[in-house]
């Protein structure tokens, strides 16, 4: 891991030259991800909240194109920037859900309420559901269906590289929030253990927030989640 400008989390792997790179946006400290293919540096970009500047001058030191959007879920901090970048750079975009359209017609309100620049709503080029794939160059993530924190949060899981970007479902030592509407604690958690933990230990998690750990960690520490001893 590296760190540029308060940039962190740029990271190489193997067969499939999967990299990423994590940057911290908005007053919320929402991780924004670039996420490329090595080997034709065709990139997505996980979940603009803001900070749209900061965003495109890392893809241009990466020398990466950008070609499309993906996001989690449509919370201001997540996808309040959606609309003017896939507008400024004729980007589609991907997901999240249609569970979460109401988010997305309700961006102009939440801007306000949260004291974020004006954010516009948007209609995704494509919608996503559990088992959908996406695709960047050469590298294939799968798409699962997360509810709970949001009607229609998805997770972007790379098997091959063990990485999943997985928004606000799961944090370092947390879960995320279900007091928002339509939020649901129930289908949180089953969410994450039915979901997110067959992915395997090993994979490590870029949560919405926060620092990455892998699902083993959490299924041992987490005091939320954390398999009964």
């Amino acid at each position: 891991m590296v760190t540029h400008h308060g940039v962190i989390g740029i990271v190489a792997y193997n067969p499939l030259m999967l990299q990423y790179l994590t940057i911290p946006v908005t007053a919320f400290a929402q991780n924004c991800s670039l996420v490329w293919c090595d080997q034709t540096h065709d990139a997505a970009v996980i979940d603009p909240g803001g900070d749209l500047d900061v965003v495109l001058a890392e893809a241009a030191r990466l020398g990466l194109k950008l070609t499309q959007i993906w996001l989690t879920h449509a919370h201001i901090d997540h996808a309040g920037g959606t609309a003017t970048l896939a507008q400024r750079l004729g980007l589609p975009i991907i997901g999240p859900h249609p569970g979460d359209q109401f988010w997305i017609d309700g961006l102009p309100q939440q801007s306000v309420m949260f004291g974020f620049p004006a954010a516009g709503h948007f209609t995704p080029t494509r919608w996503l559901a559990d088992g959908d794939t996406v695709q960047v160059g050469q590298s294939i993530l799968q798409v699962r269906h997360c509810p709970g924190h949001t009607p229609g949060h998805v997770v972007f899981h790379s098997p091959q590289a063990q990485r999943a970007f997985v928004g606000d479902v799961l944090f370092a030592g947390s879960i995320g929030r279900t007091d928002f509407p339509q939020g649901n604690h129930e289908q949180l958690m089953a969410s994450i253990r039915e979901r997110l933990w067959p992915m395997g230990d090993d994979t490590v998690f870029i949560p919405g927030h926060g620092p990455e750990s892998t699902f083993g960690r959490e299924r041992r520490s987490n005091p939320f989640v954390r398999d009964p001893m």
